[in-house]
């Protein structure tokens, strides 16, 4: 049944019963949505107020209003990234701190917008520090070391993280794709696969020795489930074809089952090394003594 949006690259597997599960990663990054919503709404205080000054009271109000739209975007996108940092075991920091440029782009606001009310520069500055203040109170600071990666292999880890990022991307396709059906029932299924699928990829950090046998279930089989979901969503969002979703629930059942199997397959490959690695020690410290 998997077989029509599934293509070469799908996991062949039986079916099972499944619990709807919601994504780590978009439920932590909620949390701190509706803070960005009202940092994005206060910029119209100053972009409304502007249009009825001169030219001077103008353009500084559109900076402003401008400033805060973007301080707003980049704090939403720095809690992504820090929600995203904190599901994995392995981790590097972003690469820009978009909650700190945030919290320096909501300062700039605030005295673009104080300029406005000609009260001289002192309390436009002083504006500008209480509101940075207060935008990292509400935000924080974005992570700013690199997680779980002392004491390991440096070139191993990078692999790792490099597949985790691969997969996370075929993750965020299909995501990004299964919205185009306009099926929340859909979407609730390929959120359920994305955290099984997160489940692997967090086995495989905390031992990296693992993604040579886990190579293609994080890279060709999620690009495959992907490339399904697209054509899938392009299909029903046109048609509704009742055969077509049947077809494509039965391959996310197939590849949710395909990888908790290996999931649990790796783990108990890992117990099985540990055992191995505690018997061997223990019988030297028995020579020994």
């Amino acid at each position: 049944m998997a077989e029509r949006f599934g293509g070469k690259y799908s996991p062949q597997g039986s079916q099972s019963g499944h619990t709807p599960m919601q994504s780590p990663i978009r439920a932590q990054g909620s949390d701190g949505q509706w803070r960005t919503t009202v940092l994005f709404l206060s910029a119209f205080l100053f972009l409304f107020p502007a249009f009825g000054d001169g030219p001077r009271d103008l353009l500084f109000g559109l900076l402003a209003g401008g400033a805060l739209i973007l301080a707003a975007w980049l704090t939403r996108e720095g809690i992504k990234a820090e929600a995203e940092y904190n599901t994995r075991t392995l981790a590097r920091r972003p690469a820009l701190p978009r909650k700190l440029f945030g919290a320096a782009i909501t300062g700039i606001a605030l005295v673009l917008g104080g300029m406005t009310a000609g009260i001289g520069l002192i309390y436009p500055v002083l504006f500008a520090l209480v509101g940075a203040g207060l935008h990292l109170g509400a935000f924080g600071l974005d992570p700013m070391r690199d997680k779980g990666m002392e004491g390991i292999d440096a070139f191993q880890t990078g692999r790792v993280a490099h597949a985790v990022e691969e997969g996370e991307g075929y993750l965020a396709g299909m995501t990004d794709a299964i919205l185009r059906a306009g099926d929340r029932s859909l979407e609730k299924r390929v959120d359920q696969f994305t955290a099984q699928a997160r489940k692997l990829f967090r086995t495989i950090e905390a031992d990296p020795g693992d993604l040579t046998a886990a190579r293609k279930y994080m890279s060709v089989y999620l690009m495959g489930a992907r490339d399904a979901t697209i054509k899938f969503a392009d299909h029903y969002a046109q048609t509704r074809d009742a055969s077509a979703r049947t077809d494509y629930e039965a391959l996310l059942t197939d590849l949710e089952t395909t990888f908790a199997e290996k999931s649990t397959a790796f783990l108990s490959n890992n117990r099985t090394d540990l055992d191995v690695e505690i018997s061997v020690l223990r019988d030297r410290l028995k020579f020994d003594h």
